[in-house]
């Protein structure tokens, strides 16, 4: 049964931007969904063979290992803004520039097996985070590139946003 503070986010509570990711978590409790998403991601990624892992499905995209670092950069930004929210800090969090993460990030020059075992800690990492959270942290509000979001939005934001790269992974790329 989900609680109140595990709730499904009102559009009040993100950028429009963000539905997207929202809209493809399931109902429940976000916490839990999390932990199990991460057990789904260490299985899958451990079973990317590392010659997959410059596979480029078209000019210009991003190579599977590109990815895998854009989810682990994401999701530690996602994570971070939480964080700060949920502490009270209202300082507005500056938006990122995925391209020249990606860009910059040295992803190509890793192996799938290390890009995978970090993707896993950072979730975990994440997950333990969520837990730590006081149940008057969740409704906490503040402003990330430009806009207002909830902790229990920028949560919903993480967990769809690798629900969305795991998606193209799959169709896009045949993982």
């Amino acid at each position: 049964m989900t609680t109140a503070t595990h709730a499904r986010p009102e559009a009040s509570e993100f950028a429009p931007f963000y539905s997207t990711y929202i809209g493809a978590v399931p109902d429940g409790n976000i916490v839990e969904l999390m932990r199990e998403e991460g057990r789904d991601l260490a299985k899958t990624l451990a079973d990317i063979p590392e010659s997959k892992g410059g596979h480029r499905y078209a000019e210009g995209k991003w190579s599977v290992r590109e990815v895998l670092g854009h989810m682990i950069d994401a999701e530690r930004i996602f994570s971070y803004r939480l964080l700060r929210i949920a502490r009270g800090d209202e300082t507005p969090l500056a938006s990122f520039d995925q391209d020249e993460y990606v860009r910059t990030s040295g992803a190509d020059s890793r192996t799938v097996a290390h890009l995978a075992k970090e993707m896993v800690a950072v979730r975990d990492s994440t997950v333990l985070m969520l837990e730590s959270l006081s149940p008057n942290a969740w409704s906490k509000r503040g402003t990330a590139s430009g806009k207002p979001i909830s902790v229990r939005a920028l949560a919903y934001v993480a967990a769809g946003h690798s629900r969305h790269h795991m998606r193209i992974l799959h169709e896009s790329y045949g993982i």
